[in-house]
């Protein structure tokens, strides 16, 4: 299982990314030198939406898309979500 993850940094800045092992890479974000370049001066972030795929492929996909989106329409797309994790 594969997930495509938006975080919101302390700037309130978002980060979107691909983990196969969700819970671990939020930690790997917010405490260790693994985190994202990107992440690193701002944190805590904090994971405010994500989706699952069964492979791969399908994740880097829906990142590509994701990531073309504009702030306002990855907004809309996190406060649609219903957050189950």
């Amino acid at each position: 299982m594969y997930y495509l993850y938006i975080v919101e940094c302390v700037d309130k800045s978002l980060y979107t990314g691909i983990a196969k092992d969700l819970t671990k890479r939020i930690l790997e974000h917010n405490e260790s030198p693994k985190g994202a370049k990107y992440t690193k001066n701002k944190r805590p972030v904090k994971l405010v939406y994500y989706m699952s795929f069964q492979n791969r492929s399908d994740a880097t996909k829906e990142e590509i898309r994701v990531k073309k989106l504009s702030r306002n329409e990855k907004l809309s797309l996190i406060k649609s979500f219903i957050f189950d994790l």
